[in-house]
């Protein structure tokens, strides 16, 4: 599965542009804290309109800007998890894993819930509320929400950012997990080099350096 990339965004007067093309494994979005990180990713999931370029995924083709296209975020096969994570606070555990799941048309589904709960050791979790979990913890339940939401690529902002060193090496394990045994594609968010040093196959710089517009 490959997911490429060639946009160009304007956020608050200025103009932030992204090229890569991505295959198996990681690719890091590294760059300092506005350098435009979090808004390439939330174009490639539709959540914010690029002023120009394209994006396909698989041979899809999500965004065309020159051909009209775009893409609603639940036909584009992406799984996010929001740096805030954006669990549903008035949902347990089971409904918030459960949501995604039950938007994906069910031929698309690759991963059920006792699934993603074994991969992730959050069966227990289950009937807890939101509120109630640690940090890791519900780091774990947003990113099983992604999984179950069938996504042909994952993407992650931040995700490390919030955590204290042993819930960020149960995260770390649990992407190096997803890279290699559930072979699913993952863009990350990062500004972290230990992160990316450890976990990135691709590195995409973002801020100085990036490459220019698209017309």
């Amino acid at each position: 599965m490959s997911l490429e990339v060639a946009v160009t965004l304007r956020r608050g007067g200025r103009e932030i542009a992204a090229r890569f093309v991505t295959g198996a494994g990681i690719t890091a979005l590294y760059g300092p804290s506005g350098a435009g990180k979090t808004s390439v990713l939330d174009a490639v999931a539709g959540l914010l309109r690029p002023a120009a370029g394209r994006v396909v995924l698989g041979g899809t083709v999500l965004f065309d800007k020159a051909q009209g296209i775009d893409l609603p975020p639940e036909r584009r096969g992406c799984g996010v998890v929001f740096q805030d994570l954006r669990l549903f606070p008035h949902r347990r555990v089971r409904d918030n894993l459960l949501y995604g799941w039950k938007l994906a048309p069910p031929a698309r589904r690759w991963m059920q819930l006792d699934e993603a709960c074994a991969f992730l050791g959050i069966g227990h979790l289950l009937e807890r509320m939101p509120r109630t979990l640690s940090g890791g913890e519900a780091q774990r339940v947003a990113i099983g929400r992604a999984l179950l939401s069938a996504p042909r690529v994952l993407l992650l902002d931040e995700p490390l950012s919030s955590l204290d060193a042993p819930r960020r090496e149960g995260i770390m394990q649990v992407i190096e997990r997803i890279r290699d045994e559930l072979h699913l594609p993952v863009v990350l968010v990062s500004h972290d080099l230990a992160e990316i040093d450890r976990l990135a196959d691709q590195v995409v710089p973002m801020g100085e350096g990036s490459p220019p517009a698209l017309p």
